[in-house]
């Protein structure tokens, strides 16, 4: 065989390797290129409402007075010291004990009328409200990770991805293309 034929044969096998690499890089090219999807992380925010609860509560006040005075007290307080402090001496003794008497049963007097209303009391009814604040969680959006050409990335939407993989074009993802 000739030596031209080989080197000829060799340089033709050569080409037509090249040209169906090449032809197969083409198709390869051709074909669509997808990214897979390795993780997706909701983003969310807390959100505070706040609103106004009542209830209506039992509530024990001072039952109000008849005489704020005391005008009661002191009078049977005065009457009951005057009659003892009559009894006590003779002549105008008599008569400053009686006056003394009735001084003091009416500052005795007044002081156990006000004793005596101030343990009264009478229970009511209020309407008592507060202001409490309910908190939720809101998603705002995604954090994706994805896996494409032997390198991790990360990247946040508005929305969540569907499927596991996003097609890719030019290195770009395209996450608002329907996935296949």
């Amino acid at each position: 065989m000739s030596k031209s034929i080989v080197v000829g044969s060799t340089l033709a096998v050569l080409g037509l390797g090249g040209m169906a690499f090449g032809a197969w890089q083409i198709q390869e090219s051709r074909q669509p290129q997808f990214a897979d999807i390795t993780g997706v992380e909701p983003l969310t925010r807390t959100v505070e409402t706040p609103r106004e609860v009542c209830e209506d509560v039992v509530v024990q006040q001072q039952a109000p007075t008849r005489d704020p005075h005391s005008v009661v007290g002191t009078a049977a307080g005065a009457i009951v010291g005057g009659l003892l402090g009559n009894q006590v001496g003779g002549g105008s003794g008599k008569k400053i004990a009686t006056v003394a008497g009735a001084v003091g049963g009416g500052l005795a007097g007044r002081e156990v009328q006000k004793r005596i209303e101030s343990g009264q009391t009478v229970a009511t009814t209020q309407r008592q409200c507060q202001t409490v604040t309910d908190s939720h969680q809101e998603t705002v959006g995604y954090e994706v990770s994805w896996h494409y050409d032997g390198q991790q990335h990360t990247t946040q939407l508005d929305r969540r991805p569907e499927g596991e993989r996003v097609r890719v074009v030019n290195g770009e993802p395209q996450w608002r293309e329907p996935q296949a």
